[in-house]
């Protein structure tokens, strides 16, 4: 592979202009594509074979009416005051032009459903008086048949006046049963209401035909402009805030904000600071910049055609900038290097590439498998998100290896500075054998390398302490920015409406056999009470039934908020409960769904983890020849990833330091956060653990101790790491200032993680660890050293193959 990449770099460096015009053709294809085959985003999940899907499925099949999405609309007045009758009015026309639009099944009045519930009460309450009224005459009919009959009158009239005073009890015994059973489930969703009690606010609900996962973003635009839009303000209603509830939004995340911008910033001043050039500084950005608009705009162009949630192409917009700037810069840095120790322009651009570069394609490679290993949790908006940051990272590297040494052919020595290319023409230096080249170095002592590993592990156990809290489920409107229309629409619901009413459940009660009306009806108020007797329910009300009665939907209203852990275990009971007469109990619902998400992403996880952390192992081994440096690598990563975790929970679930990182609403963690992190931070740990421990591993195999060879490496490697992990914290962390809930824990998690595993365990820890066991560290069994193929990582038989000559002149001056 080295000779192969030093064979394209110095075709690539030749070719330069060459180069450049196919990358800049590549970018414009990737735009054309965009442009032409882009489709729309989504910000919904979903995961197939969960109980939410399943009973989805049912309700197609049997409430074809029920199985659809639903979006709310909540609208209050300015003035805190009741709706008046013109407002109310014209919000009507607004719902009955909303239940028109294509692809929306139906929309509810809420000022119509309170005067039917109202008619309904009064309803009940005169037909139990109809029902005693006639029961009264009955009776006083009855009384005057028992006169009759002691007056002796004639038995066979007053038999048949009975056998009608006993058929009207009856029909009345019957009538006033249905009406009773009707007064429950009246009763039961009374805590269900469209307006709020002080009439000064209503939710208008909109179904739609398609699950709540398949609902189009057309449909949606379509309702929210129609009832004035979600950004520009101008409320149709005059007097009535309008708001939508995050189902009815599609929202995507803006690619660049102002944190992004600083992120970004922040990579230049530490490239400038490391480079010393603006060229050498602006070529690793401008690297960085065309391979994310290779990478995210191709990934756009397949949203087309597959479904793709909001989050996926930033998340190869981030990946992709970090890493490509990081890449290019350790081949960048490498060319700097030789051309201060003498080395022909040509001559370093290849051999940087071949060396470097070679670095950089295992690097990366390990980034990628480990991203596209999101594959084998089997859940496909997951997966889908690994193959597209490992299509990114795939980018970022071919662009390192051919776009780098092309603009480092034209760029020239300008790439140093002017005293740099001064003290070249003037001295002609020759390069030093590595001996010489190393400054005068002693191993660290052992006190102090056992402090490192205590303090070290420590620190990093406490912080990962909060991670054992962590609760996981999708955001809702309440994570969103309080300026924000979702989270507008989820408290003033929360407030006036109670929490629960954020996210009603749909139960779905499956009867055995045929039921006839009468035995449906009885069933249906069976299964109502039994939901209402459970603890966290507010109200239930059935609100449908199959063509056969055997399928009957309730929608059950909790205490608490969606994401709570009440819900979550509210959830869990219904589905565990058992009514007599009922086969079974299905629960669905978008909260329902995200604990879905969340309790099977909790599951992937540790076999995740687990191949991973295998994956770790076989090529730690491969690159280092030890047993040792794999297995302490790898408890590192863990240690970092866990840390990583815990100030996640601390930060966006605790609430610690909430005004700092623009925490307004804390709540559970993203529900694929977790697992995400486990392929992007195990690659960029890799990353580092190549840079710095192939210099030990260089060092060693040359001769030198192992303490010091540790030291030497660390010396070697730890100013290109530490720029490196600058970078990417500065790129991630622009991040967290995103406006989306979705980013922002993303951005935190990459960039906390990066901090804790580049300074803390590659730097700190894992070099201490190795003092400590000195010549072990280097131990491998003899057979497994003779199974185990060379992999040449740095490139050093690569410059035995390619020796430096050293310039005819510079000879003849000394």
């Amino acid at each position: 592979m080295a000779e192969f990449l030093y064979r394209t770099g110095r075709w690539c460096a030749r070719r330069a202009k060459t180069v450049i015009a196919a990358w800049a053709l590549l970018l414009a294809a990737a735009a054309g594509a965009f442009v032409l085959f882009g489709g729309t985003l989504t910000s919904a999940f979903s995961i197939p074979d969960t109980p939410t899907e399943a009973v989805t499925e049912q309700l197609k099949d049997a409430i074809p009416a029920a199985a659809g999405g639903t979006g709310s609309i909540v609208l209050s007045t300015e003035d805190g005051a009741p709706f008046t009758a013109e407002q109310q009015s014209q919000i009507s026309d607004l719902v009955a032009q909303a239940a028109d639009v294509d692809g929306v099944a139906g929309a509810t009045d809420p000022f119509a459903t309170e005067a039917e519930r109202d008619a309904q009460t009064r309803a009940v309450a005169d037909g139990r008086s109809q029902i005693e009224t006639a029961r009264g005459e009955l009776e006083a009919a009855q009384v005057g048949i028992d006169l009759a009959r002691q007056q002796g009158a004639d038995p066979a009239e007053l038999d048949a006046q009975q056998a009608q005073i006993d058929a009207g009890l009856a029909e009345l015994d019957a009538q006033s049963a249905a009406l009773e059973q009707g007064a429950t489930l009246l009763e039961l969703a009374q805590g269900i209401r469209m307006v709020a009690e002080d009439g000064s606010a209503a939710v208008v609900t909109v179904a739609f035909d398609e699950p709540q996962m398949e609902v189009a973003p057309e449909t949606k635009a379509a309702v929210t402009d129609l009832f004035g839009g979600a950004t520009d303000n101008s409320d149709p209603v005059a007097g009535v805030e309008i708001d939508f509830s995050s189902d009815m939004l599609e929202s995507v995340p803006s690619v660049f904000g102002v944190g992004e911008i600083v992120g970004l910033v922040v990579a230049a001043v530490a490239l400038i600071i490391m480079l010393g050039t603006l060229i050498g500084a602006s070529l690793p950005l401008l690297t960085a910049l065309v391979g994310v608009g290779v990478g995210a705009m191709t990934t756009m162009s397949l949203s087309g055609v597959i479904d793709m949630a909001s989050v996926t192409p930033v998340l190869g917009l981030m990946l992709g900038l970090a890493v490509g700037i990081d890449y290019s810069l350790f081949i960048v840095n490498r060319h700097r290097r030789q051309l201060k120790e003498g080395y022909d322009l040509d001559e370093s651009i290849a051999l940087a590439t071949g060396t470097s570069g070679n670095a950089v394609v295992f690097a990366g490679a390990t980034v990628l498998i480990a991203l596209a290993a999101l594959n084998v949790t089997g859940i496909p908006f997951l997966g889908l998100m690994g193959s597209v940051g490992a299509l990114c990272i795939a980018v970022a590297v071919l662009v390192a290896v051919t776009f780098i040494p092309a603009l480092l052919s034209l760029a020239g020595m300008k790439i140093l500075r002017r005293k740099e290319r001064a003290a070249i023409a003037a001295e002609h230096p020759v390069p030093e054998t590595a001996a010489e080249h190393a400054p005068a170095v002693k191993a660290m002592r052992t006190p102090s390398a056992l402090l490192r590993v205590v303090v070290g592990i420590g620190a990093l156990l406490v912080v990962a302490i909060p991670a054992l809290d962590m609760r996981l489920n999708l955001p809702d409107g309440s994570s969103e920015a309080h300026d924000t229309t979702q989270y507008q629409a989820y408290a003033t619901v929360a407030e006036r409406f109670g929490e629960g009413s954020n996210g009603p459940l749909l139960v779905v009660a499956t009867l055995p056999g045929s039921p006839d009306e009468a035995q449906a009806q009885t069933a249906q108020v069976q299964i109502a009470q039994a939901l209402a007797d459970q603890d966290g329910v507010v109200a239930v009300a059935p609100i449908g039934a199959s063509d056969d009665r055997t399928v009957a939907a309730f929608q059950v209203l909790p205490e608490t908020g969606p994401t709570s852990e009440a819900t979550e275990a509210l959830v869990h009971t219904l589905r565990g409960l058992e009514i007599a007469g009922v086969d079974s109990i299905g629960v669905a619902g978008n909260a329902s769904g995200n604990i879905d998400i969340s309790d099977k992403l909790a599951d992937a996880l540790p076999v995740y983890l687990g191949v991973v952390v295998g994956l770790s192992l076989l090529i730690l081994i491969l690159v280092f020849r030890s047993i040792f440096v794999p297995v302490v690598a790898t408890l590192g990563f863990v240690l970092s990833y866990f840390a990583a975790l815990g100030g996640v929970v601390a930060i966006y679930q605790w609430g610690w330091l909430a005004d700092v990182f623009g925490v307004d609403s804390p709540g559970p963690i993203l529900n694929f956060l977790p697992t995400l992190l486990v392929g992007i931070l195990f690659g960029l740990a890799m990353d580092y653990m190549l840079f710095l421990g192939s210099g030990m591993r260089e060092a060693y195999a040359h001769g030198v101790p192992a303490r010091l060879a540790v030291v030497h490496g660390l010396r070697a490697g730890r100013s290109v790491v530490t720029a490196a992990a600058i970078i990417m914290i500065a790129v991630f962390g622009g991040f967290v200032f995103s406006h989306s809930a979705m980013i922002r824990p993303i951005g935190f998690a990459l960039a906390f993680g990066v901090l804790v595993d580049a300074f803390l365990v590659r730097m700190l820890i894992i070099p201490a660890l190795m003092h400590l066991f000195g010549e072990k560290v280097w131990w491998l069994p003899k057979w497994l050293d003779r199974l185990l193929p060379d992999v040449d990582v740095e490139g050093a038989a690569l410059e035995r193959r390619h020796p430096h000559v050293e310039p005819k002149e510079a000879v003849a001056a000394r």
